[in-house]
């Protein structure tokens, strides 16, 4: 038993320190996204509230993850195990909002909403559109290891 505690917490640390490129490299990716069209102006990130609320949840991901992997070294705080569940929890759903804010908007700006007159904006606005497909990606793969994390959590 002694050696599968070790191997999970060997597994928690790696998760938390994996996860942190992969939330920064989202953030980089939305944060300098933007394109001009001549057509229709510029688009730029924090122009989209969705877009703000994904890098926001990633940078706040990306911060506890390092604190997390840090201090699961540190008995004082590792012993607050019920402290890494509730937060752990509360990351992993928030994660999953932002992916959904993400995958919404996603699917708004390549097939648009006829119904309150939309357009597909990717038409006008490809590389814009392509860039947030690999921050989704890369931001998939972070809520992933967040939904690990806080099963992992909540063995513990």
């Amino acid at each position: 038993m002694g050696f599968l505690v070790g191997d999970l917490k060997m597994l928690d640390f790696s998760l938390r320190l994996f996860v942190i490129p992969f939330n920064v490299a989202s953030i980089w990716i939305t944060v300098n996204n933007r394109e001009d069209n001549p057509d229709y102006g510029k688009l730029e990130f924090h122009e989209l509230v969705g877009l703000k609320y994904m890098v926001c949840v990633s940078a706040i991901a990306a911060g506890y993850a390092l604190f997390a992997a840090v201090s699961s070294y540190i008995k004082c705080l590792f012993t607050k195990a019920w402290l890494f569940f509730v937060t752990d929890q509360v990351l992993a759903y928030l994660m999953v909002t932002s992916m959904a804010a993400l995958v919404e908007f996603l699917y708004l700006v390549y097939n648009g909403d006829q119904v309150v007159s939309w357009s597909e904006a990717c038409v006008s606005y490809g590389k814009f559109c392509s860039r947030l497909k690999v921050a989704l990606i890369l931001h998939v793969i972070a809520v992933f290891c967040f939904l690990i994390l806080a099963l992992i959590s909540a063995y513990r």
